[in-house]
Order: structure tokens, then C-alpha cells, then sequence
């Protein structure tokens, strides 16, 4: 099963939220687990020990390399890594000359023979590369920050799904970033109640310097910890439907 967690707007905790996702993948259902890496910034990459360089993983994706060869182990045991690298930055320029809108969807189909879960942490924005992950994807998770500039980007996501012809993609919306002092993200919260939170914590912003998934750094009856793992939960009986 293919997992995006993907947001057209940027600064809403995606890449934690991604890498975290595939630990719990890992660590708490022992699936073999790949993070692959799309969003040119590398974070996701950086935080798991395997930034790209070797500006090899556009040309792998458009002229339809064998990507695993740029597979590598990453420092967080269970999860391998499909690492970005700054070629990325043009890969949303060559699939569009490319043309061909299933691109991204056949690679992933190829890459789950030897996975049992893929989390693509996506780059931001709405383009050609954010319509081939939708497509390639089971489900889509959303982070949306609890305001209503963040709701608003969720509100276009959903438009834009839905004016796509052919089969629908789920999307999840999560709300990230929760600080439950703020009265802006308490008034959010009553509006959507069933929409899992992950709270503010210091130990997310912790994971880069350490560079290590929230579950490496803290004890798993941390609440940031529960919050990871309880959405992952959800998530596998969503996929298990």
C-alpha cells in the first residue's frame, strides 16, 4: 500500500510527519517499510541519514531506470530510503514534457513486490508531480495546521481531486502543529472532531538536529508518541478496507 503525505502549502510538518509515519510503519506493525523521498528540500532524507547527491533520481524517474538501484538502508532500523537529491528541484518541468501521467504510479507499483508500505513525502505546491503522486497513491494524508488558511489549501486539494476523472483517491485530512493554548486551534478542533492531532512538540523540531524519527528520541508513552502512533493505527484500518 502507497501512503503520500503530501500538502500544497509548505511549512505544516509534512517531512516529520512522513518519516514518523514510516517508523511507525516499521517499528509498530514490522512492515518492510520505504520512504521515498520526492520533495527536492530533502529533509526526509537528511533526517533518516541518506541525503542525495549523486543528482540521480530525476533522470531514474524519466527514463525509467531501475530506481532501486539508488535504494539505500537508512539509520533508523526497518526503513529503507528512495532519497531526493537537487536533480528533484526540475523533476516537475521533465514530467510534464515527459507526458506521461502514470509515470510516478508504474515505479511504485514496481517498488511494492519488495515493500509492504511506501511513504512518499511529497513536495509542496499543486503540479505535474503532485497529480502523478495522487494517482500512484492509497491514500493520501493531508496535514493542515488548525487555521483557516491552512483549511483553505485542504478545500482546494479536495476540488482539484474531484474535478479528476477515474477512480478518486482518499484523502486524510491531520491536523499538525496542535498547540490547544491557541484559541484559533481550539475553535478548528471543535469543527472537525474525528480528524486525528498531532500536538506541538519541541521533540519534533528536535528530530533534524538528531536526526532520528520522534519514536528513536522519546519513550513510546510520550504523548507525541502515542499521537504518531494512534494516527497510524487509523490509518492501517483505513488501508485494511
Amino acid at each position: 500500500m502507497i501512503i503520500a503525505v503530501y500538502s500544497s502549502k509548505g511549512g505544516v510538518g509534512k517531512t516529520t510527519l512522513a518519516v514518523n509515519l514510516a517508523w511507525a510503519s516499521a517499528a509498530l506493525s514490522r512492515r518492510r517499510t520505504l520512504l521515498w523521498d520526492l520533495d527536492a528540500q530533502g529533509g526526509a532524507s537528511y533526517i533518516l541519514g541518506q541525503e542525495g547527491m549523486i543528482k540521480a533520481a530525476r533522470s531514474s524517474i524519466t527514463r525509467e531506470a531501475d530506481v532501486r538501484g539508488l535504494i539505500r538502508p537508512s539509520n533508523t532500523a526497518g526503513i529503507d530510503i528512495l532519497p531526493s537529491d537537487p536533480s528533484l528541484w526540475t523533476l516537475d518541468y521533465a514530467l510534464h514534457d515527459l507526458g506521461k501521467r502514470k509515470r510516478l504510479a508504474k515505479i511504485a507499483a514496481d517498488l511494492e513486490r519488495d515493500y509492504d508500505r511506501i511513504i512518499i513525502d511529497c513536495p509542496p505546491g499543486l503540479n505535474d508531480t503532485s497529480d502523478q503522486v495522487l494517482r500512484a497513491s492509497d491514500l493520501v494524508v493531508v496535514p493542515v495546521i488548525p487555521s483557516p488558511l491552512s483549511q483553505r489549501s485542504l478545500d482546494i486539494i479536495k476540488e482539484y481531486v474531484g474535478r479528476k476523472k477515474g477512480p478518486k483517491v482518499t484523502l486524510a485530512p491531520v491536523f499538525s502543529m496542535v498547540d490547544r493554548r491557541r484559541a484559533i486551534h481550539q475553535a478548528e478542533l471543535e469543527k472537525h472532531k474525528g480528524w486525528p492531532a498531532i500536538p506541538m512538540a519541541s521533540a519534533y523540531e528536535r528530530m533534524s538536529d538528531l536526526r532520528a524519527p520522534i519514536g528513536e528520541l522519546l519513550p513510546r508513552s510520550a504523548l507525541p508518541v502515542e499521537a504518531i502512533a494512534a494516527l497510524w493505527r487509523r490509518i492501517e484500518r483505513a488501508l485494511a478496507k
